[in-house]
Protein backbone atom coordinates (compact mmCIF):
# COMPACT_ATOMS: atom_id res chain seq x y z
CA UNK A 1 0.00 0.00 0.00
CA UNK A 2 2.87 2.65 0.83
CA UNK A 3 4.78 1.74 -2.17
CA UNK A 4 2.01 1.78 -4.80
CA UNK A 5 1.16 5.79 -2.53
CA UNK A 6 5.42 6.56 -3.16
CA UNK A 7 5.00 5.21 -7.38
CA UNK A 8 1.78 7.53 -7.44
CA UNK A 9 3.19 10.80 -5.86
CA UNK A 10 6.18 10.54 -7.86
CA UNK A 11 4.07 10.26 -11.01
CA UNK A 12 2.39 13.20 -9.59
CA UNK A 13 5.33 15.11 -9.11
CA UNK A 14 6.78 14.08 -12.95
CA UNK A 15 3.57 15.72 -13.95
CA UNK A 16 3.91 18.65 -12.11
CA UNK A 17 7.12 19.49 -13.95
CA UNK A 18 5.61 19.81 -17.09
CA UNK A 19 1.79 21.18 -16.40
CA UNK A 20 3.34 23.67 -13.62
CA UNK A 21 0.98 26.70 -13.24
CA UNK A 22 2.13 29.94 -14.50
CA UNK A 23 1.62 33.55 -13.61
CA UNK A 24 -1.12 34.98 -15.97
CA UNK A 25 0.12 38.37 -14.30
CA UNK A 26 3.64 39.04 -14.50
CA UNK A 27 4.54 37.45 -17.57
CA UNK A 28 8.12 38.11 -17.58
CA UNK A 29 9.11 37.53 -14.31
CA UNK A 30 13.26 36.97 -14.92
CA UNK A 31 13.05 40.54 -16.66
CA UNK A 32 14.39 39.33 -19.74
CA UNK A 33 12.77 42.08 -21.97
CA UNK A 34 12.70 44.57 -19.47
CA UNK A 35 14.72 47.74 -22.20
CA UNK A 36 13.97 45.69 -25.75
CA UNK A 37 10.12 46.26 -25.74
CA UNK A 38 9.24 48.63 -23.77
CA UNK A 39 8.08 51.07 -26.47
CA UNK A 40 5.40 53.75 -25.85
CA UNK A 41 4.63 56.67 -27.76
CA UNK A 42 6.39 59.28 -26.25
CA UNK A 43 9.41 56.95 -26.81
CA UNK A 44 8.52 57.20 -30.61
CA UNK A 45 6.56 60.62 -31.78
CA UNK A 46 7.27 63.40 -29.62
CA UNK A 47 7.14 67.11 -30.27
CA UNK A 48 9.63 69.49 -28.78
CA UNK A 49 8.60 72.80 -27.50
CA UNK A 50 7.22 75.30 -30.08
CA UNK A 51 5.78 72.95 -32.68
CA UNK A 52 2.59 71.46 -31.36
CA UNK A 53 0.49 69.80 -33.44
CA UNK A 54 -3.64 70.50 -32.35
CA UNK A 55 -4.27 68.58 -29.12
CA UNK A 56 -6.95 66.44 -30.92
CA UNK A 57 -4.62 65.34 -33.56
CA UNK A 58 -2.24 64.62 -30.55
CA UNK A 59 -4.32 62.72 -28.42
CA UNK A 60 -6.18 60.40 -31.28
CA UNK A 61 -2.22 60.01 -32.22
CA UNK A 62 -1.69 58.72 -29.10
CA UNK A 63 -4.44 56.10 -29.11
CA UNK A 64 -4.16 55.45 -32.47
CA UNK A 65 -0.50 53.74 -31.77
CA UNK A 66 -1.49 52.41 -28.40
CA UNK A 67 -4.50 50.60 -29.97
CA UNK A 68 -2.54 49.11 -33.01
CA UNK A 69 0.55 48.49 -31.39
CA UNK A 70 -1.56 46.65 -28.98
CA UNK A 71 -3.74 44.68 -31.40
CA UNK A 72 -0.79 44.08 -33.72
CA UNK A 73 1.06 42.28 -30.78
CA UNK A 74 -1.97 40.17 -29.88
CA UNK A 75 -2.94 39.44 -33.87
CA UNK A 76 0.41 38.13 -34.54
CA UNK A 77 1.04 36.01 -31.33
CA UNK A 78 -2.09 34.65 -31.90
CA UNK A 79 -1.13 33.38 -35.83
CA UNK A 80 2.66 32.99 -34.83
CA UNK A 81 2.67 32.12 -31.22
CA UNK A 82 2.25 28.37 -31.24
CA UNK A 83 4.25 27.69 -34.44
CA UNK A 84 7.06 29.96 -33.09
CA UNK A 85 6.46 27.99 -29.92
CA UNK A 86 6.78 24.85 -31.14
CA UNK A 87 10.09 25.97 -33.38
CA UNK A 88 11.92 27.11 -30.13
CA UNK A 89 11.27 24.30 -28.14
CA UNK A 90 12.39 22.36 -31.11
CA UNK A 91 15.75 24.39 -31.12
CA UNK A 92 15.91 23.93 -27.89
CA UNK A 93 15.16 20.55 -27.25
CA UNK A 94 17.90 20.00 -30.14
CA UNK A 95 20.56 21.95 -28.94
CA UNK A 96 20.13 20.77 -25.01
CA UNK A 97 20.28 16.79 -27.08
CA UNK A 98 23.50 17.84 -28.18
CA UNK A 99 24.98 19.20 -25.65
CA UNK A 100 24.07 16.50 -22.94
CA UNK A 101 24.97 13.45 -25.74
CA UNK A 102 27.76 15.35 -27.82
CA UNK A 103 29.18 18.01 -26.59
CA UNK A 104 29.84 16.86 -22.97
CA UNK A 105 30.81 13.64 -23.69
CA UNK A 106 32.95 14.69 -26.04
CA UNK A 107 34.85 16.87 -23.44
CA UNK A 108 35.02 14.46 -20.86
CA UNK A 109 36.62 11.99 -23.35
CA UNK A 110 39.25 14.54 -24.36
CA UNK A 111 40.20 15.33 -21.49
CA UNK A 112 40.71 11.91 -20.22
CA UNK A 113 42.57 11.14 -23.39
CA UNK A 114 44.82 14.89 -22.76
CA UNK A 115 45.53 13.42 -19.16
CA UNK A 116 47.64 10.66 -20.71
CA UNK A 117 49.48 12.95 -23.16
CA UNK A 118 49.91 15.31 -20.53
CA UNK A 119 51.64 12.74 -18.18
CA UNK A 120 54.14 11.91 -20.93
CA UNK A 121 54.73 15.63 -21.74
CA UNK A 122 55.04 16.29 -18.13
CA UNK A 123 58.02 13.49 -17.90
CA UNK A 124 59.76 14.44 -21.23
CA UNK A 125 60.16 17.91 -19.85
CA UNK A 126 61.42 17.31 -16.63
CA UNK A 127 63.66 14.48 -18.18
CA UNK A 128 65.40 16.14 -20.75
CA UNK A 129 64.69 20.37 -20.90
CA UNK A 130 65.19 20.35 -16.73
CA UNK A 131 68.59 19.02 -16.53
CA UNK A 132 69.23 21.45 -20.01
CA UNK A 133 68.22 24.98 -18.05
CA UNK A 134 69.64 23.76 -14.39
CA UNK A 135 72.70 23.46 -15.98
CA UNK A 136 72.28 27.30 -18.29
CA UNK A 137 71.14 28.44 -14.87
CA UNK A 138 74.61 27.48 -13.38
CA UNK A 139 76.92 28.58 -16.31
CA UNK A 140 75.09 32.52 -16.35
CA UNK A 141 74.54 32.59 -12.98
CA UNK A 142 78.10 34.17 -12.72
CA UNK A 143 77.47 36.59 -15.21
CA UNK A 144 77.79 40.34 -13.30
CA UNK A 145 76.54 43.29 -15.18
CA UNK A 146 77.77 46.55 -13.84
CA UNK A 147 76.60 49.72 -15.53
CA UNK A 148 78.86 52.95 -15.62
CA UNK A 149 77.54 56.56 -16.27
CA UNK A 150 79.97 58.31 -17.58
Amino acid sequence: MAEERSVLEEQIIIKDLHTKEIDLVNRDPKCINEDVVKVDFEDVIAEPVGTYSFDGIWKTSYTTFTVSKYWCYRLLSAVLGIPLAVIWGFLFALISFCHIWAVVPCIKSYLIEIQCVSRIYSLCIHTFCDPFFEALSKICSNIRVALHKD
